[in-house]
């Protein structure tokens, strides 16, 4: 899991935490809130109660009045109509109610109930089936129900205690109106009956001491400004009207007529509840304005507490993704920057280290002091100390690759060093031999000194390759170009088995620069000196030489047991990228030629052959070439001349004669190979030259020897004659082939034809 989904899991955890407890914290801020804002809908019901109860007064007013022949139809039903108004009105207000407390909500299903019996009420008024009493009763239950449902609303969850006694004080003043407006029907039922009776004496008494205790209650739960309201109002005319004739008529006995006319006393009550709705009004907006100031409090703290919460929730996740992203931003450079040392940064340095000469004199402490820091630390915390632990690693080990280096430098000076004092002694030894050489006429001795002769030389070309190894060329400079079969047989006089190489094609004019000579003999000497080893000792070793556009290709073909394709892969890869170090001393031939091939850009390759054996292509640069002209003498093979003993020894060798009269011809250090041994066939042998040594008779470059032809008794199957056994590949057909494709692909470019010289195996040009 990457880092940048680890530090959003540890934000994440810690912040559905804060998350969880932010919404308990707050649940109850909302909560509170929402009951405000229903007991703000249950004001606004209330108030519509309110008017309801009024109008319903009034309705009981107009029924007792009608029943008791005091009024008319059409008042009545005027008052009717005005209710009907007030309950739709009611209705619509209590259905967006969504939550009522439980004795407001029982009130309610009471006072639907209740309404639902007013028309058989309304028809016994108009009937005057029904005694006013009864009348008086059924309106009586609807505005009781009304009322309690006021006063239930303050038994509401959550409600402020203030707020509730303000509410039972408003629902007091009401209940102080409707004893009120009870006293009122009272004294009109006893004036149409001729006087009170017991019970209706009683109920007048009962009115009067309820509308005491109501004005008492909204005294005590009401606020100071409610008392001082309703006494201002209630101190008038017209309320002294009413309690004036109201003693009158409490002074009248049972049974007595009351002295009071059923207008004047109808009137006086009707003022005087027209004062305590006013008084009443005013308080029920009051209630609904402190409710919704209670309201609008609560929203805004829930509002707050919320904007708050989320507030602190986001600063927090911008902190920690400002944190976390500059966090990740710095280890992302980290990891590029140890990305980048540890692929490009350290082998760069290593390979600048590797070579030759790279310290400068500088130990390895300087070396790494040099380099620059590879992260660049910022901030005193972990990640700063990672990275100031990572340039300390990095130093460590650029240090300590300078400390190899240094022992690698070391190591190739004293390489250096034994290579050039074994060249002395190869040099000494060389000189001795040659002084020998110089007065010796015996065959046999002669023979076994020139064996010594070429075994100096091996051991010059393996001292040469230390050189190579430890940053060293050859030591000679050429001043002249040589033609590139020379350079091929110099080669070949530089390794063991050297009589197994042959010449194939060799196009005439192909020519190495001066400079190169020795480099380009040098690797031609350990490739063929690997073909000769890792093939069979009868097979030969072709050799061949064509132009390809500005290049030329020297094609090295055996019929060894050949490379397998991962190993021919890793040397192919070693000799495109020669190693800096030494090298493995078993592959020391292979290190030897990758080092001088990219000295000369030449392309080396190891490449599959179509029978058994390894083909190796030299791909020689224009650099390194010459154009040399043609040359139709005789082979120097054939005149016991070879070519190449110069640059084989890598010296000019004196002209040597025997004492007496047998005269030594003269040849070089490496001069032709030694006589075959014995049991050699006789046609191999071209003569014996002035010493009595046998001339090795070399074939013309273009008669290869031919495995011998056999037959075999075994006959494939449906045939009658005897079946051949299959043609041996030959390394020398293979490279002649590929040699006169080569030549063929350089006619169509050229659209020219070539001509062949007489006498001589390679093309013209």
């Amino acid at each position: 899991m990457k880092i940048n989904r680890r530090l959003t899991l540890l934000v994440a955890a810690p912040l559905a935490v804060a998350v969880t407890f932010s919404g308990l914290a707050l649940a109850p801020a909302a909560s509170q809130a929402l009951q405000a804002d229903r007991l703000a809908d249950m004001v606004e019901a209330a108030a519509g109660a309110a008017e309801l109860t009024e109008h319903l007064q009034h309705e009981r007013v107009a029924a007792t009045a009608l029943v008791s022949g005091q009024g008319d139809l059409d008042t009545f039903r005027g008052s009717s109509g005005t209710t009907d108004r007030s309950v739709a009105r009611f209705r619509q207000g209590i259905a967006d109610l969504s939550e009522v407390p439980q004795n407001a909500q029982v009130m309610l299903d009471r006072i639907e109930r209740s309404v639902e019996k007013l028309v058989s009420l309304r028809a016994q008024a108009r009937s005057g089936s029904s005694t006013i009493s009864a009348l008086a009763f059924g309106y009586r239950i609807v505005i009781a129900d009304l009322i309690g449902y006021r006063d239930g609303i303050a038994q509401a969850d959550g409600v402020d205690a203030d707020i509730a006694d303000r509410i039972r004080a408003a629902a007091a003043l009401s209940e102080a109106a409707e004893y009120t407006a009870q006293e009122q029907v009272t004294v009109m039922r006893a004036q149409a009956t001729g006087g009170f009776t017991t019970a209706s004496r009683r109920t007048f008494d009962a009115s009067r001491l309820g509308y005491t205790e109501s004005i008492g209650t909204l005294y005590g739960l009401g606020p100071g400004e409610w008392r001082t309201m309703l006494e201002r109002t209630l101190s008038g005319e017209k309320a002294l009207e009413a309690r004036r004739l109201e003693d009158r008529i409490s002074r009248t006995g049972v049974d007595q007529d009351i002295d009071v006319a059923p207008k004047e006393w109808i009137k006086a009550s009707a003022d005087r509840q027209e004062l305590l709705r006013s008084v009443e009004k005013r308080v029920d907006a009051s209630v609904h304005e402190t409710v919704s100031a209670e309201r609008t409090l609560l929203f805004w703290t829930a509002g707050g507490e919320l904007v708050l919460v989320v507030l602190t929730l986001v600063g927090a996740v911008v902190v920690a993704f400002r944190l976390g992203r500059v966090m990740i931003r710095r280890l992302h450079g980290l990891r590029n920057a140890a990305r980048g040392v540890a692929q490009t940064g350290l082998p760069a340095v290593m390979s600048e280290l590797s070579q030759p000469g790279a310290l400068r004199g500088a130990t390895p402490e300087e070396v790494a002091k040099r380099t620059a820091d590879p992260v660049e630390t910022t901030g005193d915390d972990e990640i700063g100390e990672v990275g100031e632990a990572f340039n300390a690693v990095h130093h460590e080990a650029v240090r300590l690759a300078a400390q190899q280096a240094h022992i690698h430098a070391q190591f190739a000076g004293t390489l250096v060093g034994v290579a050039r004092r074994g060249t002395q002694l190869t040099s000494i030894m060389v000189s001795e031999l040659d002084t020998v050489q110089r007065d010796e006429a015996d065959p046999e001795r002669m023979k076994t000194l020139f064996a010594l002769d070429h075994l100096a030389v091996r051991m010059e070309r393996n001292t040469n390759n230390i050189l190579v190894l430890g940053g060293f060329g050859h030591g000679r400079v050429r001043t002249d170009d040589v033609d590139c079969s020379t350079v091929v047989m110099a080669a070949a006089q530089q390794i063991e088995r050297f009589e197994r190489v042959t010449l194939g094609v060799v196009e005439a004019d192909v020519g190495i620069a001066a400079r190169a000579v020795h480099d380009v003999a040098h690797i031609l000497a350990e490739i063929l000196d690997n073909a000769t080893r890792f093939s069979s000792p009868e097979s030969p070793v072709g050799v061949t030489v064509w132009r390809l556009g500005e290049q030329a290709v020297v094609q090295i073909v055996d019929e060894g047991v050949g490379i397998p394709p991962d190993r021919r892969a890793i040397h192919n890869a070693a000799l495109r990228e020669p190693q800096a170090g030494v090298g493995d001393v078993r592959f020391m031939g292979l290190h030897v030629v990758a080092r001088l091939a990219a000295r000369h850009g030449i392309v080396v390759e190891l490449r599959d052959s179509s029978g058994p054996g390894t083909i190796a292509e030299i791909t020689l640069p224009p650099g390194v070439l010459v154009t040399m002209e043609r040359n139709t003498a005789a082979s120097p093979w054939e005149t016991g001349t070879p070519p190449g003993a110069e640059l084989a020894g890598g010296r000019p060798r004196p002209a040597r004669r025997a004492a007496g009269t047998t005269a030594v011809a003269e040849r070089e250090r490496v001069a032709a190979p030694p006589p075959p041994p014995a049991g050699e066939p006789a046609d191999r042998i071209a003569g014996v030259s002035a010493s009595g040594l046998p001339v090795r008779k070399r074939n013309a470059p273009q008669q290869w020897p031919s495995a011998g032809k056999r037959e075999t008794t075994e006959r494939r199957p449906g045939t009658s004659g005897p079946r051949k056994p299959p043609r041996r590949r030959d390394s020398r057909q293979v490279s002649d082939v590929l040699a006169a494709y080569a030549q063929g692909v350089n006619r169509s470019t050229t659209h020219r034809g070539r001509s062949t010289d007489d006498g001589n195996t390679e093309r013209s040009k």
